[in-house]
C-alpha cells in the first residue's frame, strides 16, 4: 500500500495539484478582469465546480464523457477531474491573496514604469504567493486524501491497493486502518514540509 501510494496517489496528487494551479491563476486573473464577460465566465466556473460534488466530476469525465464519444482512461481522468476541481477552490485563494497586496504596490510600479504584465509576475504574484501557501497548502493535503475517490474508476493507488488487499484476505478492518494510517503519516510529512516552507518565506518579510 505505501509503494501504491507512492507510485499512484503522490504523483496523481502532484500532477492534479500543479495543473489546477494553472487554472487557478487563470480563473483568478479573470475574476478580477474589468471584462464583464470574462469575470462572468470565471465566475459561472467556480461557481459550478464549488457547488458539484467531486465525485460527481469525477464521474461525469470517466463515465459521462464516453456517451457522447469521449474515452478517457482511468489515470488522466482522474488528473483531469481533480484539477478542474483544484482550479475551482484555488482560484479564490490566488484571488483573494491578489487583492491583499497593497494598492500602493502597483502604483509605485506604474510610477517607476513598469508594465501592468511585469508589475503583475516580478511585484503583486510574489507577495501573493507568500499569503496563499497556507490555504493552498491545506488544498493540496485533503486532493491528498481526496485522491482515494480515484479508486472508484480503478486508478491503482493506495486506496484501490487497500480494497484489493482486504477483498483477497478478508481483513477489512485492519486493511482499511492501515490504509488510513498511511494516508495519516502522508499528511504529517506534508503538513511538516507546509511548516519549513512557510518560516522560509517568512524570513523575508520585515516585522
Amino acid at each position: 500500500m505505501v509503494l501504491a501510494g507512492l507510485r499512484g496517489t503522490i504523483p496523481l496528487s502532484l500532477a492534479s495539484f500543479a495543473i489546477g494551479l494553472v487554472i487557478a491563476l487563470g480563473m483568478a486573473l479573470l475574476r478580477l478582469s474589468r471584462n464583464v464577460v470574462l469575470r462572468g465566465v470565471a465566475r459561472f466556473y467556480i461557481s459550478v465546480i464549488r457547488g458539484t460534488p467531486l465525485l460527481v466530476q469525477l464521474f461525469v469525465i470517466f463515465y459521462g464523457l464516453p456517451a457522447v464519444g469521449v474515452v478517457i482512461d482511468p489515470f488522466p481522468a482522474a488528473v483531469i477531474a481533480f484539477s478542474l476541481n483544484v482550479g475551482g477552490y484555488a482560484a479564490e485563494v490566488i484571488r483573494a491573496a491578489i487583492l491583499s497586496v497593497p494598492r500602493g504596490q502597483w502604483e509605485a510600479a506604474h510610477v517607476v514604469g513598469l508594465s501592468p504584465r511585469k508589475t503583475l509576475t516580478r511585484i503583486i504574484l510574489p507577495q501573493a504567493a507568500r499569503v496563499s501557501v497556507p490555504p493552498l497548502s491545506n488544498t493540496f493535503i485533503s486532493l491528498v486524501k481526496d485522491s482515494s475517490l480515484a479508486s472508484l474508476i480503478l486508478v491503482s493507488e493506495l486506496f484501490r491497493q487497500a480494497q484489493n488487499i482486504a477483498a483477497f484476505s478478508y481483513e477489512f478492518m485492519a486493511i482499511y486502518l492501515e490504509a488510513a494510517l498511511i494516508y495519516w503519516l502522508f499528511c504529517l510529512v506534508l503538513s511538516a514540509g507546509q511548516g519549513v516552507l512557510e518560516r522560509r518565506l517568512d524570513r523575508h518579510v520585515a516585522r
